[in-house]
């Protein structure tokens, strides 16, 4: 078994890898395929997607703070890791933290996702032999001692029912929000539109809903996001679904503002359609403390620069930016993997 620092170092190797210009021809192929496997992943939205890996997963510092915070294992033991495939490479935190803790990792990732996962952790054994053996990729998981699982409200059903009798992180949807004030930047509020829209809407940290004081102006908001246009006009899967759901509210005659890409809607659900935000009103910004508290385990990221009581707030524009220490669901990965 190959020593912490070594896999660290292997890590960091990778972060250096992708952003080495004379790799740019590798990394080029790798977004090229995977945009040709999935529409959805953009060849901007990829490099995005790979930038922000090897500066805030990848970077040496960073990484050596974070495994710093956490006893090596007692044993190797077999995780499985189900990985969603809803934005490009947002199983590599799961893999990354059971490969940096000396784990065996039993990838399954998604069908949607396959290339880049398959290309970093390649990639990643390439420039540290010794990891081959800590890295499988399977269709069945039933080897695993313990799981890690992302997906549906629905399949976490299922993964509930099937890893229950071994140790296991399972994961539901999540979305997240912004709280307005009404006093907002524009800066902010173009900031506020790539929280929303980067990745088409479909991460867990997209905010999808808007709390707004009564009365509030759309106005400003969309004159603010407004040189997007051409990205989300000229995207046709996400054009199709602004289309779609904008002929749902003309039928059914629901009020909504629409700026020809983005539709808005009020509406007291915190998940909203792709191209869809929605939005509620409040009279007094405390009014809506107890219920987002009430609703914490739906909500991943709470985008304000408001002063209110709810942990874990963000700064606009910072949502598609976590760090190492940023784990999905608010679930310490690396503390579950140091147990056993």
């Amino acid at each position: 078994m190959i020593s912490r620092i070594q896999r660290i170092n292997a890590f960091i190797n990778l972060g250096k890898f992708i952003t080495n210009p004379q790799n740019e021809p590798v990394i080029e192929e790798w977004i090229a395929r995977a945009n040709s496997k999935n529409n959805w992943f953009t060849p901007e939205n990829v490099a995005r997607s790979l930038n922000a890996l090897a500066h805030q997963f990848l970077n040496a510092d960073k990484l050596n703070a974070w495994v710093a915070r956490y006893p090596e294992p007692a044993s190797s033991q077999k995780i499985g890791v189900v990985m969603a495939g809803n934005i490009p490479a947002v199983g590599f935190h799961d893999a990354l933290s059971v490969i940096i803790s000396g784990h065996i990792l039993l990838a399954k990732p998604s069908s949607d996702d396959q290339m880049l996962i398959h290309s970093l952790l390649g990639t990643l054994v390439e420039l540290e032999p010794g990891l081959s053996e800590h890295i499988r990729f399977v269709e069945r998981l039933n080897e695993a001692d313990a799981y890690i699982a992302t997906g549906s409200d629905n399949t976490a059903r299922y993964f509930h029912y099937y890893f229950a009798k071994k140790p296991n992180i399972i994961r539901k949807n999540r979305t997240s929000v912004a709280v307005l004030t009404g006093h907002e930047s524009s800066e902010e509020l173009a900031a506020l539109g790539r929280d929303a829209l980067q990745y088409f809407g479909l991460g867990c940290r997209n905010v999808s809903k808007l709390f707004v004081p009564a009365g509030y102006d759309f106005t400003k908001f969309y004159e603010s996001i407004q040189d997007l246009d051409k990205t989300y006009l000229h995207h046709h899967k996400y054009f199709n679904n602004y289309e779609y759901n904008k002929s749902i509210f003309l039928v059914n005659r629901v009020p909504h503002y629409d700026n020809g890409f983005l539709l808005l809607t009020e509406s007291k659900a915190l998940v909203s359609a792709i191209s869809v935000l929605h939005y509620e009103t409040y009279e007094s910004i405390s009014d809506i403390e107890a219920p987002l508290k009430e609703q914490a385990e739906k909500i991943q990221c709470v985008v304000t620069n408001a002063d209110i009581d709810l942990p874990g707030l963000i700064p606009f524009g910072k949502t598609q930016e976590p760090g190492l220490t940023d784990y999905a669901d608010a679930v310490d990965t690396m503390a579950f993997l140091a147990e056993f």
